[in-house]
């Protein structure tokens, strides 16, 4: 399993996204669609970016009792995504509904996350709102063991748990970890934020970068800059024998 980039289309219509895309000559990003581009435009933007050759990460956060998340899996799983997910706080019974709706009957089927904490939480907010005492950091740690008995492939989680998670539960446990910003970029909404260079030290496994790269003066530029920092690695010079 190798790093990837994935670029969150966080658009408000099939149309900006796809002017976004046609910047792209050279390669076919990794893309994230969400709610509002999946709820407006629905499986035709699934269908038609995956003939245009690109990987997908389909990000509907699903959150339901068991049986419904279960009967809505066996629905995505007739769309051809690479990645999908659901809330963890949903419990494990409901984890391992998503993993049975999603599995086709040949067995094949996208790998399937749990979304952990936002990275918009802090602690703060975790405290005040949510009524979690805890820390934040043992919050993920504990959803992520419920994750990976569930039988899932990994968990979405703030580039600051991602070493923690690989060290308790394996490097075949994915992370996949948002809340990426270049070091000159605007923190924006997010708060447990880390640059593509740090996320790729600390093991991420994908990294999810939106407004830093969609928002960017060179959208492609920036994508390649984010890829050169989280994914390439330095070249070895080759030195002539005498």
């Amino acid at each position: 399993m190798g790093k990837d980039v994935i670029v969150a289309c966080d658009f408000d219509r099939a149309s900006e996204m796809f002017d976004f895309l046609d910047l792209f000559r050279d390669e076919k990003p990794f893309l994230k669609i969400g709610m509002e581009l999946f709820y407006e435009e629905g499986s035709f933007i699934v269908r038609e970016l995956k003939r245009r050759g690109h990987k997908l990460f389909l990000d509907l956060k699903i959150h339901d009792i068991p049986n419904t998340v279960r009967k809505t899996m066996m629905v995505l799983s007739r769309m051809e995504i690479d990645i999908c997910d659901v809330h963890a706080s949903g419990g494990v019974r409901m984890m391992e509904g998503a993993l049975e709706g999603i599995t086709r009957l040949d067995g094949k089927r996208p790998l399937l996350i749990g979304v952990t904490q936002l990275t918009s939480t802090d602690q703060e907010m975790l405290e005040n709102e949510l009524l979690i005492r805890m820390p934040i950091k043992d919050v993920v740690m504990h959803y992520a063991q419920n994750v990976k008995k569930a039988g899932l492939d990994g968990i979405v989680c703030s580039p600051h748990e991602a070493a923690e998670v690989h060290k308790k539960f394996g490097k075949r446990f994915i992370t996949v970890t948002p809340g990426i910003r270049f070091a000159d970029s605007e923190i924006g909404d997010q708060r447990r934020i880390m640059t593509p260079a740090q996320a790729k030290e600390v093991g991420s496994d994908y990294i999810v970068v939106g407004r830093p790269i969609t928002q960017a003066k060179d959208p492609v530029a920036a994508y390649r800059r984010c890829c050169k920092e989280f994914i390439d690695k330095p070249k070895t010079k080759v030195t002539k024998k005498k």
